[in-house]
């Protein structure tokens, strides 16, 4: 089974909606329909081996934390459209999270390279005319939505003709509540 670990955005849907509507239509764009950030892919996995990372998991231990939505950006770079995303402020915190979640899962995972805090807003193909489309997407602007972080999932993604279909393993609570 396919599998990452995230943290859920989906209360904040209804704004991430209102970004995708207002991105340049002189693309082919793939919109996501659940909104979470990536902490660390795992990939093909063994059913037998759910309940062990779920126990590696278990013994993290996190402080809740606030976030807000920041930015609007594209992936990897403007000359190679391939994600539009949105950012959050401040990162320190999610990153510490991610660090935890590599370091917790060493042994059986290779470590993340290049962890970037994002939510995807869409996968992009054949953008018409790059420069336009990256011009577009810098004007959208970012209402800073504030969003508590008080868990981070392991997930289960199956990959369906309409996209993929997320499930919920295990919901990992914070160890203390923030105010």
């Amino acid at each position: 089974m396919r599998l990452f670990i995230a943290i859920d955005f989906n209360e904040l849907k209804d704004s991430f909606i209102g970004l995708q509507a207002q991105l340049p239509k002189n693309a082919k764009l793939s919109f996501v329909k659940s909104f979470h950030l990536t902490l660390k892919f795992l990939g093909e996995v063994q059913p037998n081996r759910v309940d062990e990372i779920a126990g590696i998991l278990k013994t993290i231990k996190f402080e809740a934390f606030s976030v807000f939505t920041d930015s609007i950006g594209i992936f990897p770079t403007e000359n190679y459209i391939r994600v539009v995303w949105v950012g959050l402020k401040p990162e320190d915190k999610i990153i510490e999270l991610q660090k935890n979640v590599d370091e917790y899962l060493k042994n059986l995972f290779k470590k993340e390279k290049n962890f970037e805090p994002h939510i995807t807003l869409c996968r992009v193909k054949y953008p018409e005319d790059k420069k336009s489309f990256v011009d577009e997407v810098k004007k959208i602007k970012v209402e800073n939505k504030k969003i508590e972080i008080k868990d981070f999932r392991l997930v289960k993604s199956t990959l369906i003709s309409k996209g993929p279909v997320y499930e919920d393993l295990e919901v990992f609570n914070s160890n203390q509540q923030h105010f």
